[in-house]
């Protein structure tokens, strides 16, 4: 079995280190495509207007000035020798839950993958808290990932899914169980800016997120995760509200409605 790896968090990240060793389990064909720098919250973004170079740092080993979706097209479509079988992208540092999957290079990655027709995962560990002193326990998903994506690929799943997996920011030891979730919703707009100034008196803006405490979803990837438990969430791409699409038929099929435009305006 042929896997691809990559990431978010650059091809130097220590958790491409740990998701290289989960790889390493299944498999010894493990090629890695990873960014150059760190493209987090990037999400399915190309780099369309620059050109992308291709570094080869070892054997099977290669960084891209690019983003991860970049990487994983490719990896596929021109480093590798033919298509990989699975694609991984992770571990990120920090969960990738509730409405942060849209924003997500690390799922981004899986998506891509998916849409070359390769069955794709995106891991991520958890973080009590984000910032530069917060140690991830990588431990824990090296421990647990190899067992459950051996599973997943024995069940199999469709074509137009991608499987996220985050793990708890607990050691393998207190980790209670795997739950099967859902997308969850913290219920706020989780990112915020803070205006600074710099030394020559021009403002400029840091953005990142803010904690608060958030509701409990019982079945939800976000709450699976918090109460120690290895979430694992089918997610796919088609972002139709169906039930809203089904109201909306009746009343608005049909010939468009005109509105005269007002003089002046």
């Amino acid at each position: 079995m042929r896997i691809l790896v990559s990431n978010d968090d650059g091809i130097h990240a220590e958790g491409l280190t740990a998701l290289r060793t989960i790889a390493h389990a299944l498999s010894d064909d493990v090629w890695v495509c990873a960014p150059e720098e760190e493209q987090s919250g990037k999400g399915r973004a190309l780099t369309l207007s620059d050109p992308l170079r291709v570094r080869r740092l070892e054997d099977r080993v290669f960084a891209v000035n690019g983003t991860p979706t970049d990487c994983v097209m490719l990896a596929a479509q021109e480093i590798l020798p033919g298509l990989p079988d699975l694609v991984l992208s992770g571990v990120n540092r920090g969960q990738n839950v509730a409405e942060d999957t849209s924003l997500s290079g690390t799922v981004a990655a899986a998506i891509q993958g998916m849409a070359l027709g390769v069955p794709s995962i995106a891991l991520s560990q958890a973080l009590n808290e984000f910032h530069d002193r917060e140690q991830a326990r990588y431990d824990t998903a090296v421990t647990y990932a190899p067992g459950i994506i051996a599973k997943l690929l024995e069940l199999g799943w469709p074509g137009d899914v991608v499987m996220n997996l985050n793990f708890p920011c607990r050691a393998p030891d207190e980790v209670t169980a795997v739950e099967v979730t859902r997308q969850g919703f913290r219920g706020y707009h989780g990112m915020h800016a803070v205006k600074r100034t710099d030394v020559r008196g021009r403002d400029y803006y840091w953005v990142g997120f803010e904690n608060r405490e958030i509701p409990h979803q019982p079945g939800a990837d976000i709450t699976a995760v918090l109460e120690g438990r290895i979430s694992v969430t089918p997610l796919h791409i088609d972002l139709t509200h169906a039930e809203t699409a089904h109201r909306m038929r009746g009343q608005l099929g049909g010939a468009p409605p005109k509105l005269a435009a007002k003089v002046g305006a």
